[in-house]
């Protein structure tokens, strides 16, 4: 009996290993080693915050303060900056953003083929890659993001 057993653990073991999908691989169709630019700041209706009679879904359209850089290294490290802002609700569906100052983060990454976990800091966190572009999604209404847009230089 306690033959079977082992074997039968022996058996059981070997099947989940050789079944895993972990290879350990950090490869994947999109080279992430490199500066990302903050491109996009999404919020869930279109604002016009600089009052210039255009609206966007794009606090970057709105706010010239918001700025952001991530640089992930083939040596699985990052480092990223951005501009710290809010956004506030005044009245009748119109907002302000304020930038007070720039965070910044360090830590090591990890990816698969479809996202990008950022450790080290709860400032990124889990980035899906889509095509060129890594997108973070809070998925908030406003006065809240919805996502933030990286494009690789």
């Amino acid at each position: 009996m306690k033959k079977a057993l082992k074997i039968s653990v022996f058996l059981f073991l070997g099947l989940v290993i050789s079944c895993s999908d972990d290879d350990g691989s950090t490869t994947t169709d999109v080279n992430l080693a490199g500066t990302w630019d903050l491109t996009e700041v999404n919020v869930s209706s279109a604002v016009d915050v600089d009052g210039d009679g255009s609206s966007s879904t794009n606090l970057f359209d709105e706010a010239d303060c918001i700025s952001g850089t991530l640089t992930i290294r083939e040596d699985m490290t990052w480092s990223f900056q951005q501009s710290q802002f809010t956004v506030t609700t005044i009245t009748n569906n119109q907002y302000a953003v304020q930038c007070t100052g720039t965070v910044q983060g360090t830590g090591a990454w990890a990816n698969n083929s479809t996202q990008v976990q950022f450790q080290g800091s709860t400032l990124l966190g889990i980035l899906q890659i889509n095509g060129d572009e890594l997108v973070k999604t809070d998925g908030n209404d406003l006065p809240g993001i919805r996502s933030y847009v990286y494009v690789k230089r």
